[in-house]
């Protein structure tokens, strides 16, 4: 069991992973900071998956700061697009991370695919790696659905708003931070994380 006060840092430079990763953490008693209040510049994702690109930013993070780390790698797949952006989402919006930019460019390739499969899923992978107690886990969650254009909604961030989740008719653009916490693909990472850490 994760004992109160113990120190994580969160691996990201990311405000909107940070305000989710911190609500999902809300009920430890944990002195929670992320690796920009150390000046951390985020490492090259040099890894060819999730799990890889979130292992090496948990590692790099604890070896800098000798306190447990927290990592999420996560991203859009397209099937239509061979699982595209996946682990390069993020880099799909630019240096200016301008998501309006990205979800267009998806939007573009599958109207050059000439398709009617809009299907996709969004992955998180989290990474926990304890320098102290020389512990690494690694968790993979998905949830799935199907894409929709022109955008809808302005809350949560990156994609959300052009991805609606099989059985719902809005996007997590559209609905409350905290429906989406419940259902999203970080909260199934975090319900493994959470069943590790009891």
């Amino acid at each position: 069991m994760l004992k109160s006060g113990t120190d994580i840092v969160i691996a990201s430079h990311n405000q909107g992973k940070l305000r989710e990763i911190r609500a999902l953490l809300s009920h430890f008693s944990c002195n929670i900071s992320a690796s920009s209040d150390y000046n951390l510049p985020e490492p090259l994702e040099t890894e060819d998956s999730f799990v890889g690109n979130a292992l090496l930013k948990a590692r790099y993070t604890a070896e800098k700061t000798g306190k447990i780390a927290l990592s999420d790698d996560s991203g859009l797949c397209v099937n239509a697009l061979n699982g595209q952006p996946g682990i390069y989402s993020a880099r799909w919006a630019g240096e200016s991370k301008d998501f309006n930019h990205a979800m267009n460019r998806v939007e573009q390739e599958l109207l050059a695919q000439k398709t009617d499969d809009y299907s996709a899923a969004f992955f998180c992978a989290l990474a926990w790696v304890d320098p102290i107690n020389k512990i690494e886990k690694t968790f993979l969650g998905t949830v799935k659905g199907n894409l929709t254009f022109p955008p809808r909604g302005n809350n949560g961030f990156g994609y959300d708003a052009i991805f609606i989740a099989n059985g719902m008719d809005k996007t997590f653009g559209e609905i409350a931070p905290d429906h989406k916490h419940s259902i999203s693909h970080r909260m199934d990472a975090f319900k493994q994380l959470m069943q590790f850490l009891s």
